[in-house]
């Protein structure tokens, strides 16, 4: 095949297009130095805030030990403080999952919002202090109420099962607590293996007391190729772990405190919709979160409408598949019509907590769905913030009306336990005493002083990942324009 000379002569001087990119020495200070800078300036705006959120932490301790001093025996006073434990692990130790997920998938977005994502999991450590009273509070499988275990009386002996026959009869407190723990430990290790990098700069640049905690927790990072490898593949592992852990979690919180506790609500796809509910929270709890920063907290330059947009199409798509878990939940007691179902129907969606129900109805589905399917909402800067408080606050409603009525009805008959049947459904609903006021908005406040604190020493924006993006972002000239060329990272 023969070809043209001049056509090779043409192929032959053809440039490859030239790339720019930031990635030199003076900008990567210039990030470390504006982002520090931002970091050790603290207004009085902030200081007034912490102080509220610190009132109200007060508040909810208050009720703590209000409620501890009521005793274990009237278990249906216990309602709104497995509540608000169960909105706090919905919420703050589902937020990492923002910062976790779009990691693995090599999103850029994500960096300048994954560090306020990470921090929310220091809250963890409060949602454990929570968790640790619910340990008197719930029964052994001894006392014969149905549960998932292995466990029951050996009528030949006339003793219980033992063996590889039998579990313990407090299997629920043992594996619940291991898997809580778990989780928080885990939260806090990925906090640190995130921090590692920025705790090295505060080490150098930082001031006074930031400083020294940057020289304790940075353990000799000098950034060598061996200890990125290291961090980037701890941190992956780490992250995995965090998720399939945060859904044992849930399996156990839905299953434990709440599903037993009602006579015939058997549903084997609740567990999991426990667990969307947590991602669908938890992205709304970074949404909200990322807004403070950026309108309050300075970030303007680095929070911008890229990130807002990327977390609200995730809530979208998380709104939506609510309505699919729940209709699919709903759908089967509905047509059953079994008398037990139709009971558990008659407690939680058309009893007592029917204004409850359709309240967190319109919060969590109707409105999310009828506002951010319009662009200008969708890619506002005020718009996905305001739904995800609207999501917060149909969440809130949402455990208030499942275990406020869980354990009224598990304090009333346990014949109807036995039974499998709920006899009888309460007319009305549980009314909050004053500590449970101090508990609900007492520890939500103390989740938020919590990270408040936790940015002093913490910087809210990831250091690092902003200046490896300038390894991957580029500018290529393209004919008589300049694009921009982003790479994936590994």
């Amino acid at each position: 095949m023969a070809t043209d000379a001049g056509e090779v002569q043409q192929y032959e001087t053809l440039e490859e297009p030239y790339a720019e990119t930031e990635n030199s020495l003076e900008n990567r200070k210039g990030i470390s130095d504006k982002l520090l800078g931002i970091h050790e300036v603290t207004s009085n705006r902030f200081w007034q805030f912490a102080a509220l959120t610190g009132i109200m932490f007060a508040f909810g301790i208050i009720g703590f030990i209000m409620r501890l001093s009521s005793g274990f025996d009237r278990e249906q006073e216990w309602g709104y403080y497995v509540a608000i434990f169960s909105f706090l692990m919905t919420t703050t130790s589902a937020a990492p999952m923002v910062a976790i997920a779009p990691r693995i998938a090599n999103a850029h977005w994500r960096r300048p919002i994954s560090r306020a994502a990470e921090i929310w999991a220091l809250a963890g450590c409060l949602n454990l202090i929570l968790y640790i009273p619910l340990l008197w509070l719930l029964p052994s499988l001894e006392n014969g109420r149905r549960s998932l275990w292995f466990f029951g009386y050996q009528e030949s002996t006339k003793t219980f099962w033992t063996g590889f026959e039998s579990v313990p009869a407090y299997s629920p407190h043992i594996w619940a607590t291991l898997a809580i723990l778990g989780l928080v430990s885990l939260g806090l290790t990925l906090v640190w293996l995130s921090c590692l990098p920025d705790f090295a700069a505060l080490r150098e640049q930082g001031h006074g007391w930031r400083r020294r905690w940057g020289r304790r927790l940075s353990l000799g990072w000098v950034g060598s190729s061996s200890q990125w490898n290291w961090q980037y593949h701890r941190m992956g592992v780490v992250g995995a772990f965090y998720f399939m852990m945060l859904i044992f979690v849930h399996f156990f919180i839905s299953v434990e405190f709440l599903m037993v506790h009602v006579p015939g609500w058997i549903d084997s796809l609740y567990p999991i919709t426990h667990a969307h509910n947590a991602l669908q929270a938890g992205v709304a709890t970074v949404m909200l979160t990322i807004f403070c920063l950026r309108q309050f907290g300075g970030y303007r330059d680095y929070i911008g409408l890229d990130q807002i947009w990327g977390l609200g199409k995730l809530m979208l798509a998380l709104s939506l598949l609510w309505f699919w878990f729940w209709f699919s939940s709903f759908n089967l007691f509905w047509y059953a019509k079994k008398p037990s179902e139709i009971s558990v129907l008659e407690l939680l969606v058309k009893g007592p907590y029917r204004e409850l129900f359709i309240a967190e109805f319109l919060l969590v589905f109707i409105i999310p769905w009828f506002t951010m399917i319009w662009n200008p909402i969708r890619r506002s800067v005020w718009g996905p913030p305001v739904i995800a408080l609207s999501i917060l606050i149909g969440t809130l409603l949402d455990r208030i009306r499942l275990y406020v009525g869980a354990w009224d009805t598990a304090s009333r008959d346990f014949v109807s336990m036995l039974e499998m049947h709920l006899n009888e459904v309460p007319e009305k609903i549980v009314r909050p005493e004053t500590s449970d006021y101090f508990l609900v908005l007492g520890f939500i406040g103390g989740s938020i002083f919590i990270f408040m604190m936790a940015t002093r020493l913490i910087p809210a924006i990831n250091i690092w990942e902003q200046k490896e993006l300038l390894l991957y972002k580029a500018e290529v000239q393209y004919h008589r324009v300049k694009v921009s060329v982003l790479g994936k990272p590994r």
